[in-house]
């Protein structure tokens, strides 16, 4: 009966690991689509079991990432569908960068979201019909 016990206890111990490992991928995914000219996000490492500790993001006390602020980095590239992943963020600052492409349908997901800020980046297209999916999102 140890053993079962023993695994069950692992798996409650990784459980929170794994599921703030999935938003550090989203992360690291979303980092991969960005040219970062000074380094802004050099702390983003992927083999940090906890994207909490990175620069440009926050976390609330159960470690989910609920912001992101990379607002005026000189980040360049494209938005993808990982961001949709960050189930639990209430803030995106994006704005005053070189973004470009077309909104993800994923922001979509982001149903906590309560602040958006993209001005001044080079997207195109129509604001995606998900976006009627942000009930909580203000700004």
């Amino acid at each position: 009966m140890a053993p079962i016990s023993l695994i069950l206890s692992f798996f409650l111990f990784i459980s929170p690991a794994l599921s703030t490992n999935s938003e550090g991928n989203a992360l690291h995914a979303l980092r991969s689509r960005f040219k970062d000219p000074t380094n802004v996000l050099q702390s983003w490492d992927p083999t940090l079991v906890n994207p909490c500790t990175w620069f440009h993001v926050t976390c609330d006390s159960n470690n989910h990432v609920i912001r992101l602020d990379l607002g005026n980095s000189n980040i360049s590239g494209t938005l993808g569908p990982e961001v949709g992943q960050l189930q639990h963020l209430q803030y995106l600052e994006l704005y005053m960068n070189d973004i470009s492409g077309k909104i993800p349908k994923e922001l979509g997901n982001l149903k906590s979201l309560v602040s958006m800020d993209m001005y001044q980046n080079k997207l195109e297209g129509e604001i995606p019909k998900s976006f009627a999916n942000l009930k909580s999102l203000k700004f």
